[in-house]
């Protein structure tokens, strides 16, 4: 394991009851304050992995350390895990089930048996931190999608994880509501928790991410995110495609537009701006 692992699994194995081995000798590494988006098609076993990291499940060989230290699966163990870690599902519903938003966020603070200040002040931390704070009192069930997503992240949020799980946490978001997300992702890296994102959408990867790990049938293949989504033939085992970003930057180097794959464009919107640099102003009869 690295010095700068925060969360390891080591020789992991896992087999679900009468099924097949889904992850077989498995060494996984998150860092501390690198953005890691996992990748892997339907099946591969991401799921797991993220419930192996956040102790929902337990290795059947190998362990599971969080800063080094080894994890034990009994109560005790599990609770000092998920105030180290905490995973949120892809479907909020699975996680929303107090009355009101304030309600749910406080559930694991109270578990954790902290006195009443201290679970009001994490709740309305974690409101602050979603952007949901005018939604406190609100039922849960009157929510819409996008905002069920948000309290369900801040309910995690308000553990103060070390590490921030999420699994397809944009699926079923629309535009505005995936970039306020990311915006919101990305304050919170800032404040120090490190982010774990489960996507199929590779584009997203690239843009977000500061390292890929792509499950494939030979193993978990992992690196710097420009650098693993560039490998076609590992995207291919991933059953995953190439991020147009990977293919804008190969033509734009291919013409001398870019004088290094460092400053290439990740999103459309740094695409057009680099068009719109390139052209230069418009004169009046142009425009």
């Amino acid at each position: 394991m690295s010095e700068s692992a925060l969360v390891a699994l080591q020789g992991v194995s896992f087999a679900y009851e009468d099924g097949p081995v889904v992850l077989d000798a498995l060494d996984f590494e998150v860092r501390e304050g690198r953005a890691l988006a996992l990748l892997g098609r339907n099946g591969s076993g991401k799921t797991t992995l993220m419930r192996l990291l956040s102790g929902g499940l337990q290795p059947d060989t190998g362990q599971l350390s969080v800063a080094g230290d080894p994890v034990r699966h009994d109560r005790k163990g599990l609770t000092r895990l998920r105030t180290a870690v905490q995973l949120v599902v892809q479907d909020p519903d699975d996680q929303l089930f107090a009355a009101s938003v304030a309600q749910d966020i406080s559930f694991g603070p109270l578990n954790l048996g902290l006195p009443t200040p201290q679970v009001h002040e994490r709740v309305q931390e974690a409101l602050t931190a979603l952007d949901i704070a005018a939604l406190a009192d609100r039922p849960t069930h009157l929510l819409s999608y996008g905002q069920r997503k948000r309290a369900a992240i801040a309910g995690a949020v308000a553990m103060r994880p070390r590490v921030l799980i999420l699994d397809e946490p944009t699926a079923g978001l629309d535009p505005d509501g995936q970039e306020r997300l990311l915006v919101t992702l990305d304050e919170l890296r800032d404040g120090g928790t490190t982010v774990v994102m489960a996507t199929h959408d590779v584009d997203l990867a690239l843009r977000w991410a500061d390292d890929a790990a792509l499950l494939t049938p030979g193993g978990v293949r992992s690196g710097p995110v420009d650098a693993v989504l560039a490998r076609p033939e590992l995207l291919r085992e991933a059953g995953l495609r190439l991020p147009w970003g990977i293919a804008a930057r190969e033509l734009l180097l291919a013409y001398d537009v870019l004088e290094d794959a460092a400053s290439a464009p990740r999103t459309p919107a740094e695409l057009a701006a680099l068009a719109a640099l390139r052209a230069g102003p418009r004169t009046p009869a142009e425009g």
